[in-house]
């Protein structure tokens, strides 16, 4: 029970800083922001919402303007799908479509520099 409630603090903590600091997005023409948005439309990030790694990639995300849709990994079906399909409840996970192929990428830092190579 305690740790729950240091949990639960600590996340609501981390929630209010994150809001409180959010960077501002990246700033792109119109037609290179349609260009970003059709190239992550499906795309997903599974996350829990106060995960300190999630967060920061979700920070990363919304500086570089990447419209990508979050699911919180905790709630099925996504629990189930991250685990089956991607191989572990381990979030961040950045779940990326390429027609026929789908890959599941783990580790806060190496979705961020993915997204800057790419993105940036």
């Amino acid at each position: 029970m305690f740790f729950k409630v240091i949990r639960f603090v600590l996340g609501n903590i981390i929630l209010l800083v994150d809001k409180l600091t959010q960077p501002r997005p990246q700033k792109r023409s119109k037609s290179a922001q349609t260009e970003v948005l059709e190239s992550v439309s499906n795309w997903s990030l599974y996350q829990f919402k106060a995960c300190p790694f999630c967060v920061k990639t979700r920070r990363a995300m919304r500086r570089l303007n990447l419209p990508i849709t979050t699911v919180d990994a905790k709630k099925d079906p996504y629990r189930q799908e991250l685990i089956t399909q991607g191989g572990s409840l381990k979030v961040p996970c950045l779940r990326i479509e390429k027609g026929d192929q789908v890959e599941w990428m783990y580790e806060s830092s190496e979705i961020i520099a993915y997204l800057e190579k790419r993105f940036a």
